[in-house]
């Protein structure tokens, strides 16, 4: 038998293929240290390379309160008495959300005539929604119906059988009708002959430093009133009152 002669060349061609031949599993069976497969690996970099996950939007603040319950005698013990322009039966007692200073929600309560319980849930609605700032909200009668002290305590409130605070013949207060709310006495203080009251307000007397909780023309507080058709006693020229609004205009 011939043995065929084999060249050199042809030998160093053939030794190079069967060494791939042999490295092939080996480069097909890892892809570094992980020991995945090439498809495996290619997977768990585009894994890897997604878009995080957005973040979760903040969540929304308590949802607004506004509910109305009659008012008895007892309710109102020290801010109605027989003589009142209106009697209990025709008042309501509101719980009402608001928007602290402390930058959270409360809810407080107020007594107003029923006839305007619906703008007032309007009203403050849209004090809370767009976080107006209110630092406290209770009934007179927590004050024993004192005016002077419910204003020092920086309360937001409604319903005050009591005359209106103005030179001349006494005459009842649009308070005293339910018809009129106070809202951050000591922000917006009243300026009854030179004076603020509550004494405390004299340092909100320069308006045009505008800060938390003040009336201002075209502000939150202001517009909230207005779109309702209440009006401010800060256009008062003669002795403007800048935390009073009322349905009456009074």
């Amino acid at each position: 038998m011939s043995v065929r002669r084999v060249s050199p060349r042809r030998v160093a061609v053939l030794a190079a293929v069967a060494g791939l031949l042999l490295a092939g599993p080996a480069l097909a069976g890892c892809a570094g240290d992980s020991g995945l497969t090439s498809a495996a690996w290619h997977a768990s970099t585009v894994r890897t390379s997604a878009a995080p996950s957005p973040t979760p939007a903040s969540p929304s603040p308590t949802p607004f309160v506004g509910t109305a319950s009659p008012v008895t005698a007892d309710t109102v013990a020290h801010t109605w008495h027989a003589g009142c322009p209106v009697g209990p039966s025709q008042l309501r007692l509101l719980h009402l959300s608001y928007w602290g200073f402390d930058n959270s929600p409360h809810v407080g309560t107020m007594v107003v005539n029923s006839v305007v319980v619906t703008d007032v849930l309007k009203v403050f609605q849209s004090l809370y929604e767009q976080r107006f700032p209110i630092r406290q909200m209770q009934p007179e009668d927590a004050y024993g119906g004192s005016d002077p002290d419910s204003m020092a305590a920086d309360n937001t409130s409604g319903f005050n059988c009591r005359n209106a605070v103005a030179t001349g013949k006494p005459s009842w207060s649009v308070h005293a009708y339910g018809e009129a709310i106070d809202v951050n006495t000591v922000e917006n203080p009243y300026i009854f002959q030179g004076q603020s009251q509550p004494p405390a307000g004299a340092a909100y007397e320069d308006r045009s430093n505008v800060r938390p909780g003040m009336a201002v023309k075209g502000g939150v507080l202001v517009q909230a009133f207005a779109a309702v058709g209440w009006q401010w006693g800060g256009r008062w020229a003669d002795g403007p009152d800048y935390q009073h609004f009322s349905k009456t205009g009074g």
